[in-house]
């Protein structure tokens, strides 16, 4: 069993940043791809970024490729998402995800994976 635990969200203005944290229980990070989706009102969710166990193979959905970087520490068993140069699209419940992988170096998770496990999510609002 793996717990997802996210923090760092808040509100911020247009242009602004923000650091989201996911924290996991359990001794077996290193064996999950890690990942972040959003789902902003009336939407659904949607994939955001993924980063392999290794942090060698990373993804991104097209929006948000150049202003958000995702990255991981398997020593802290915490993945991170840095957003920079924030829209108000940016607005939604972040939500921190991991997937089980026998394979160190793949990124495994994309728009139609359903992860091992959630968090219980973050809000973002950017104002404009």
């Amino acid at each position: 069993q793996v717990q997802l635990v996210e923090s760092g969200g808040g509100l911020v203005q247009a242009g602004g940043s923000l650091r989201l944290s996911c924290a996991a229980s359990g001794r077996t990070f290193s064996m999950y791809v890690m990942g972040w989706f959003r789902q902003a009102p009336g939407k659904e969710r949607e994939f955001v970024a993924a980063i392999s166990r290794s942090g060698g193979s990373i993804s991104y959905t097209n929006s948000v490729k150049g202003r958000f970087t995702i990255s991981r520490d398997n020593a802290k068993n915490t993945v991170y998402l840095q957003m920079n140069s924030l829209k108000p699209e940016d607005t939604a419940v972040y939500y921190c995800a991991a997937d089980y992988s026998p394979y160190p170096s793949t990124q495994t998770m994309g728009p139609r994976t359903q992860p091992d496990y959630w968090g219980q999510g973050t809000q973002v609002t950017v104002s404009s």
